[in-house]
């Protein structure tokens, strides 16, 4: 495993889990929440890029397809946040956090699925 993309990896899980839970924690989606969910896409990205050059691409097995599954998601989170902020529609403004409840979720997925297939073993 390359440190460097765990530190990236990782890194995105405190910028995602901080927009995510802080828009669910204010009750309204605001643009500090989108900066943290596309600044965890983005080391995301580069995290699993780096993954990607280590092990020679994707791997089609639970961890990356739930991973690649996982960075879609983001990027549409991050454009349908994008949306409802420039629209100002107050309904979505406050109900857009089950939605990202929803891809936090299935985030997670990949990031901790190293972990458990390894104590499976």
């Amino acid at each position: 495993m390359n440190p460097l993309a765990s530190t990236f990896i990782t890194s995105a899980l405190v910028a995602y889990s901080i927009g995510v839970w802080g828009e669910r924690l204010s009750g309204r989606l605001k643009w500090w929440h989108f900066a943290f969910f596309v600044l965890g896409l983005t080391f995301d990205t580069i995290g699993t890029g780096m993954m990607f050059d280590f092990v020679g691409g994707l791997t089609f097995d639970v961890h990356g397809i739930a991973g690649l599954a996982a960075i879609l998601l983001m990027v549409v989170h991050a454009g349908w946040a994008l949306a409802v902020l420039l629209r100002r529609d107050e309904r979505a403004l406050v109900t857009f956090h089950r939605f990202s409840l929803f891809v936090w979720l299935v985030w997670l997925v990949p990031y901790f699925s190293p972990m458990f297939f390894t104590l499976a073993r």
